[in-house]
């Protein structure tokens, strides 16, 4: 979730100075502005731990690590952001670093201030990055996730998915029931129902 902008232009050196010295706080940086992120709700916490939980199951012997939104995720030489989850199957994107060079899916969980920036902007940048394959939203309005997914280099086909379906990561070869990434969350209009 980005809130506001640090200062108005900066070097990429410059940024990464700022975001590594920052002791509780994190910076996105797009196109020469560093954008400090807000925190988040307890569901959407719950939500990318939730997706988070059921990916890494999948995904554990293999050639592919997901990551949580700690670490920095480089979609191009002028842009850095922070997923809700990435994973990454490129041996150089493990161990002691700090920032994702090769994603291959992206997971961000929608709030209500950022889902027009989320669905927008930032997936203009996710498409742009040539390793990017899969682009994933998840609702937490309602349970609902879509998975965009890269079928050229300019082409990229929505994928829903719905209450009862399994969620398909196709260029990870994994699935999952969508109800995991809602487990032990109330939903809104579930908060309604209960009053």
């Amino acid at each position: 979730m980005v809130a506001e902008s640090h200062r108005s232009t900066m070097s990429v050196e410059e940024y990464l100075a700022l975001d590594r010295g920052s002791i509780e706080s994190r910076y996105e940086f797009i196109d020469g502005c560093a954008y400090l992120l807000a925190g988040g709700t307890a569901n959407h916490s719950l939500i990318s731990v939730n997706i988070i939980s059921a990916i890494r199951g999948l995904l554990r012997d293999g050639p592919c690590r997901i990551y949580s939104s700690d670490l920095r995720v480089r979609l191009s030489e002028n842009r850095y952001v922070y997923p809700d989850a990435s994973v990454s199957c490129d041996p150089q994107d493990r161990g002691q670093i700090d920032t994702l060079q090769s994603p291959r899916v992206a997971v961000e969980v929608l709030s209500p201030s950022t889902e027009a920036y989320d669905r927008g902007r930032k997936f203009r940048y996710y498409r742009a990055c040539p390793t990017m394959q899969e682009y994933v939203l998840v609702d937490t309005q309602c349970q609902g996730v879509e998975v965009y997914r890269r079928e050229t280099d300019n082409l990229w086909t929505l994928h829903p998915f719905g209450p009862g379906e399994e969620v398909e990561l196709a260029s990870l070869g994994i699935h999952f029931p969508l109800a995991a990434a809602y487990a032990d969350v109330v939903l809104p209009d579930e908060d309604a129902g209960n009053a």
